[in-house]
Order: structure tokens, then C-alpha cells, then sequence
């Protein structure tokens, strides 16, 4: 008998994941740079402060520092207002602290991002005292906007919320107006009009000689820090670049265009705009959306009142509150478009930011930051840990103006999420050696602020919860940001699959809550806090949390 040989099989690999993948599995902090150590007692937090803390962010297991702007900057924007973005503001040291940061950061197996304030300089920005010192356009093109009147279209010029009047008069040679993009002293880069009228005719093509120069320029800015060792950055004010642009096309196309140049020179790195991108039906230009604390999803979840009111939009229960009357229904809602339209795109959630408050503000006490830190990170998105909320730093009202903190004034004041960091119980909690009056903003005064020191001493801790809650979605993909999340109850208690086999149950509010979860059966808890799950009931106490790795069905 002949024997037929077997056919010979072959294997093709997998391809491999883009060499930015990383960002899906990214757990970032926030560094506002000001505010987390100073070295030199000045009262200004710097990169050699940093550099001193990094065993902190190393043991906490973030692997990710989003730093905000630490470019050269007369500061009247906290730093939005850039000089020079090829230097280090003095007062946060030079290049080479910056470097030096990187490098030992990437030792520790962090990277670090840069905010990049793509679409406005200060007017000490050199390029800006050149024009507006001239006597005219320059002949290589305009990098500002430049009118000899008032346009009109102002929101559409400005593409910044409440808006009113971008148009400022120039106070030099040249004489008329130009366009800001936020602060009188923050004019807006010329990237051009999507649209352009006969009656303005300093509009300019998106391929006109400035805008051309504006784009090499952020091509310029991005490789001179990236071959310095950054991973990447956040963009601040990423739609705003082209003016009277409806939906953004040009924008995006721009980014587009600086993407493929990123993957093609440095594939590594990734941006990440300053909220969610468009959706044009093709391929997106950001490698990720970022879920703002001031827009509606978000502040549905967190936002209590303790720091002020949003003139957009008036302020309504949020979940995450002892009350108990607050809706996941607005994040839901966002977060079923985002994974039908982009599946897979990664999503950063912060638990706040630099822009308005903190997850400790107003009413919610730090009992109750178990169940937020819980869900930040085991939901399907990218966590974003803003500094100091690791220990539960709580807002502080009542602060003065600080570096233009105040942008909506009767509103909101956002100094009060950028104090000092707590590390210990020392003089300034450890911050500075300065005296208390030379702070860039005062310590939290209460003598039972919390610290990291006194934290670390504590296994109860909100410092080691988050520690334990990041070591348990390093070690558990399902809870990352990669595995499937289903919703199996909406309201109190929050309840939602990872995966095929792990539920996650948070309870935000003061009164126990109950729920039967079909389909499940028993679970072993592999964190929890005042849950339990016995043959599909799921009991929470007030302010409880729990995660359960369940029983496979097929036994």
C-alpha cells in the first residue's frame, strides 16, 4: 500500500501590532509641572523634582507621563502660551533636566508625552514680535492671522467656546488686528480657511505659503523633541488649527498628514488631541480620543458642583455621588458610539485634569473614591491618572486668579486642582522649601490632608487601592483596555462584564443596592469592598466595590 503523505501545512504569522499599540495597554499620569515637586526652593515645581519622584510613579505602576506645557512661556495661560518650543521654561530647568527625566523614566519602563499647543503661541513668541514689528506680510508668508479690520464669522474664525470677539487690536508697527485663539496673548497660527470670503481678504488657503510654514514648523517642534526620547503628545486645541472649517475636514486632514509622517518617521509615536476626533468615514488622524472632563459624558459621571458650573451647560446629578441620583446614560451613550464607530481606537478617561477640578471635590469624601477608582480602571478605556489623585488631594475653593486659571470668570476657577502635591508631613507637605507665601499656590490648609507618606503607611489607603487596581488590570487582560465591556446594569449598582468572565460592580451611592445578574451564577472576588455575588445576586453596600473573576459555565 502506498502511503500518501500528509499535506504540508503552512503557518502564517500574525502580523505584527503597529509599534504605537502600546497606547491601548497605557495607564497615564498627569504631571502639571508646576504643582508636583520643587527641587530648588523657589516654590515651583521643576523637572529635577520629578526626576526625584520617580520611584513614586514607578511603585504606583502608572507607565505613562503626560506632562503639561513645560515650553518657554511669560505663563499669562499657565504655560498654553509658548515663547519658545525648543526650550525648557527656566523655571522648570533646561533641556537637558527634561532629557535627563526621560531617559530615567524610560528606565523605570515610563514614557512621557508633551502637550503640544499646536494652534497659538504667546505674542512673545518670536515669530510674533517679528510681524507685528513689520511693515507689512512677510514675503514668505504670514505664520499669524492679520486684518486691517473687525471680521466678521468671529465664532467661526475662533473655534473656541464663547468666543465673542477673537479679533485683537496690534499693538505695534503693523497696526490692525489679529487673531487670538483664547487669551488677547495667545494669537492664533496661521494654518489657514477652510472657506474663504471676498470680503476678508486675509483669509488664506490651507496651502497658502504660511500655512505651509506653520505645518513644517509643527513637523519641526514634534522631531526635535521626539529625537530627544518623548513618546508622543497631547495635543492641545487639536480642532481649532484651520479657521471657519465646518467639521473640521481641513484640520484633520492636516493631522492626517502629520500622522503619516509620524509613522513613516518615528512609528512609535503617537498624538492624542484635546477631546474626541470627527468622524470623516475614513482613517483617523490621532491614534486615540480623550474623553474631556468639561464636556458632557464625563462631567455626567464626576462632576458634583464642588468646583463651579460649566457656562455651556448647566450642571446635573452625577453618578459618582452619594446621592445617588445621578445617570450613566450620557457616558454610555458616547462610549456605544466610540466602540461602533472606531472599534478598537483607544479612549483616555482621566479622573480630572488641569482644566477644572478634582475626583476629591466638593461632597465626595474619600470613602467614596473606591468605586470611582474601581471603574477608571477596569472600564475599556485608557486610564488617566491626574497627580495627587492618587491620594484623594482635594480641590481647594476660594483660590485667587493664578496664571489665568479663572477663563470663565463667576464660573469656575481651575487653580483649585492645581496645588502643591502632598507628599509628606512636613513644611508645604513636602512640595517646596520655600516659604509658604513664595508657593505657586497654597497647600491644602486642613491638618488631616492626606499625604503619600502617611498613605503609604496605611494597606487601607487610597494609595494602595489604586496601586492593587493597576496591578490587577496589568495582570488581568480582560480588564484592560482591549477585552469586550458589557453593560448588565445601568444604574446603582454600575455593573458590566469584561470579557467573558470577570464582573465589576461599583455602587457609587450611599444606600445599599441590589441587582440579579442573568446568567451568572457564583464568582470568586478577586477585589472587593462591601459586595457580594452568590448565585447571581449581587448585594453592595454604600460606597461599595467588587471585582469577580466567575465560574466557567462549562463545569
Amino acid at each position: 500500500m502506498t502511503e500518501i503523505p500528509s499535506r504540508a501545512t503552512t503557518t502564517v504569522p500574525a502580523a505584527a501590532p503597529p509599534a504605537n499599540d502600546w497606547l491601548a495597554d497605557a495607564i497615564v499620569y498627569e504631571i502639571y509641572p508646576q504643582s508636583f515637586a520643587d527641587s530648588n526652593g523657589d516654590g515651583i515645581g521643576d523637572m529635577p523634582g520629578v526626576l526625584a519622584h520617580l520611584d513614586h510613579l514607578q511603585w504606583l505602576g502608572v507607565d505613562t507621563i503626560w506632562f503639561n506645557p513645560c515650553f518657554a512661556s511669560p505663563f499669562v495661560d499657565a504655560g498654553y502660551d509658548v515663547s519658545d518650543y525648543l526650550q525648557v521654561a527656566p523655571r522648570y530647568g533646561t533641556n537637558d533636566d527634561l532629557v535627563a527625566v526621560v531617559e530615567a523614566a524610560r528606565e523605570r519602563g515610563i514614557r512621557v508625552l508633551l502637550d503640544l499647543v499646536a494652534g497659538h503661541t504667546s505674542i512673545e513668541h518670536e515669530w510674533f514680535q517679528r510681524e507685528l514689528n513689520a511693515s507689512g506680510a512677510d514675503p514668505d508668508g504670514d505664520r499669524y492671522i492679520w486684518s486691517n479690520r473687525i471680521g466678521v464669522s468671529a465664532a467661526a474664525h475662533a473655534g473656541v467656546p464663547g468666543a465673542e470677539q477673537p479679533w485683537v487690536v496690534a499693538p505695534g508697527p503693523r497696526g490692525g488686528y489679529y487673531l487670538k485663539n483664547f487669551y488677547d496673548q495667545q494669537p492664533a497660527l496661521n494654518f489657514g480657511f477652510a472657506r474663504l470670503r471676498e470680503d476678508e481678504p486675509w483669509r488664506q488657503t490651507v496651502d497658502a505659503p504660511g500655512p505651509r510654514r506653520n505645518r513644517q514648523a509643527l513637523r519641526d517642534i514634534m522631531a526635535f523633541w521626539l529625537d530627544r526620547g518623548v513618546a508622543g503628545f497631547r495635543v492641545d486645541m487639536a480642532f481649532s488649527l484651520v479657521k471657519d472649517d465646518p467639521g473640521h475636514v481641513e484640520t484633520i486632514a492636516l493631522w492626517r498628514e502629520m500622522r503619516d509622517w509620524l509613522e513613516s518617521a518615528y512609528p512609535s509615536a503617537v498624538i492624542i488631541p484635546e477631546g474626541t476626533e470627527p468622524s470623516l468615514g475614513g482613517s483617523r488622524s490621532f491614534h486615540a480620543d480623550f474623553s474631556l472632563v468639561i464636556h458632557p459624558p464625563h462631567s455626567s459621571l464626576f462632576n458634583n458642583g464642588g468646583a463651579g458650573e460649566f457656562p455651556w451647560y448647566p450642571t446635573q446629578p452625577c453618578f459618582f455621588d452619594a446621592t445617588g441620583e445621578g445617570s450613566t446614560e450620557l457616558f454610555l451613550r458616547a462610549w456605544d458610539e466610540h466602540v461602533r464607530d472606531t472599534p478598537g481606537r483607544p479612549m483616555l478617561l482621566a479622573s480630572a485634569d488641569h482644566d477644572f477640578s478634582r475626583i476629591a471635590c466638593g461632597s465626595r469624601t474619600a470613602d467614596q473614591l473606591g468605586t470611582a477608582f474601581t471603574f477608571l480602571l477596569t472600564w475599556g478605556t485608557v486610564p488617566s491618572i491626574y497627580y495627587g489623585d492618587e491620594i484623594g488631594m482635594s480641590y481647594q475653593p476660594g483660590l485667587p486668579d493664578v496664571e489665568g486659571s479663572v477663563c470663565h470668570p463667576g464660573f469656575y476657577n481651575r487653580a483649585g486642582c492645581r496645588t502643591p502635591m502632598q507628599w509628606d508631613g512636613s513644611v508645604n507637605a513636602g512640595f517646596s522649601t520655600a516659604a509658604p507665601d513664595a508657593l505657586y499656590l497654597p497647600i491644602d490648609p486642613e491638618p488631616d490632608r492626606p499625604t503619600v507618606a502617611a498613605q503609604l503607611d496605611d494597606p487601607t489607603s487610597t494609595l494602595h487601592l489604586v496601586r492593587r487596581l493597576i496591578q490587577l488590570r496589568r495582570a488581568t487582560p480582560a480588564l484592560g483596555g482591549r477585552a469586550p465591556t458589557r453593560v448588565v446594569h445601568e444604574g446603582y449598582p454600575f455593573a458590566y462584564l469584561r470579557g467573558d468572565r470577570h464582573l465589576v460592580v461599583v455602587n457609587p451611592r450611599r444606600a445599599a443596592a441590589a441587582i440579579d445578574v442573568a446568567g451568572v451564577r457564583d464568582g470568586e472576588p478577586i477585589l472587593s469592598s462591601g459586595v457580594t455575588l452568590a448565585a447571581g445576586l449581587v448585594e453592595a453596600d454604600g460606597f461599595g466595590y467588587g471585582i469577580f473573576e466567575l465560574a466557567d459555565p462549562r463545569r
